[in-house]
């Protein structure tokens, strides 16, 4: 007779999984420190390696890097010779860790995990009060959405964002009015602010701290056709001005993202064009059950998205309010000839084309 397998245990097996999640969630801040001190950086350029020699051609301390490669070694991201006592990153593995990996680089995402623990305080005070939490308690937080918009943005802005709206190419070339609301860094204004001399872009952030930052990296760069300002978009009034804009990740976090749409459709002139990055994703929960990255997804959403928003008595949409719902409010707020586009082997975004009517 042959004998019957044995079933897993339901409950061992629920164990196991959450063993996993504190690996996952140990290796997603080893990770984040990688980055920031560039160590997956130089060891993609280097040979099989002693933690010696890594940490002298990081420029970092050898204690620290050793600890840090126990990690990434039993975490199965770095190789490891017990024989010679080297270390080797993995060219397959460098593809998802390093910044010459963009738009492909996991590991400036696993940032958000170190920053959005540093507030959970905050939160844990806020489930029981409710409201939010401003902006200001997030250190670094716009540093590492610009490192994200960098790539969920910057590395495919001119290869698949704009080609979307052919028209808006054609304007930016002879001479339009552009703005970005929610701009954070303003590092894609400054792409395009650089390759189409001939338009004047402008940039909004209800933040003054990135505003004055993004605008002294584009004086830096001589952008004289490009301009930020500390606005809150919701309560701006411009009348037919532009004849694009574009909101890059940005209309979840806001307090009364209905407002804004509104205003950004009477911002523009008859004809403008609305070009918007938001979250992939659908507004029920059911639905995103088959979706990779959906406990991430929800995750940032709780910790920074949706209490951003509450922290100024907003709606809270968050991160994962789907893209049925932006459809609805964006109909709402007027525009037309709303079309939807995925980038191919991008699982965060969605990216719409609205359309104010002539």
């Amino acid at each position: 007779m042959v004998p019957q397998m044995m079933e897993a245990n339901p409950a061992e097996m629920f164990a196991g999984k959450m063993m996993d999640m504190l690996n996952g969630a140990a290796l997603a801040m080893m990770t984040s420190i990688g980055h920031r001190t560039g160590l997956f950086d130089t060891m993609s350029m280097m040979h099989p390696a002693t933690s010696v020699e890594i940490a002298e051609t990081a420029g970092l301390n050898e204690r620290y890097v050793r600890e840090w490669l126990g990690a990434m070694t039993t975490g199965g991201i770095v190789m490891y010779d017990p024989e010679v006592r080297t270390y080797m990153l993995p060219p397959e593995h460098a593809a998802f860790l390093t910044r010459a990996a963009a738009p492909n680089n996991i590991a400036a995402s696993s940032q958000f995990v170190s920053v959005l623990g540093a507030v959970e305080d905050g939160i844990v005070d806020c489930f029981h009060k409710g409201g939010g939490l401003p902006y200001e308690a997030y250190t670094r937080f716009h540093a590492v959405m610009a490192d994200e918009s960098a790539q969920s943005v910057g590395c495919k802005l001119f290869d698949f964002i704009l080609p979307l709206a052919p028209d808006v190419m054609q304007k930016l070339e002879t001479g339009a009015r552009a703005a970005d609301f929610g701009c954070g860094m303003g590092r894609s204004l400054r792409k395009m602010a650089g390759a189409y001399l001939m338009s004047d872009f402008v940039g909004f952030d209800i933040s003054k701290e990135v505003i004055n930052t993004a605008q002294r990296e584009a004086n830096m760069e001589g952008l004289m056709n490009l301009r930020f300002q500390q606005r809150d978009v919701a309560a701006m009034e411009m009348d037919e001005e532009l004849d694009v804009a574009f909101a890059f990740d940005s209309i979840h976090d806001q307090a009364h993202p209905d407002r804004m749409l509104t205003n950004i459709y009477r911002a523009l002139k008859p004809g403008g064009v609305f070009l918007i990055q938001e979250i992939q994703g659908h507004t029920h929960v059911h639905d995103n059950l088959e979706h990779p990255m959906a406990p991430f997804v929800y995750t940032v959403s709780c910790m920074h998205c949706m209490s951003v928003s509450l922290s100024q008595g907003g709606m809270g949409l968050g991160a994962a309010w789907g893209e049925e719902l932006a459809e609805s409010m964006l109909l709402a707020a007027g525009f037309k000839d709303i079309t939807k586009h995925r980038a191919e082997g991008d699982l965060m975004s969605t990216f719409f084309v609205a359309r104010k009517p002539k």
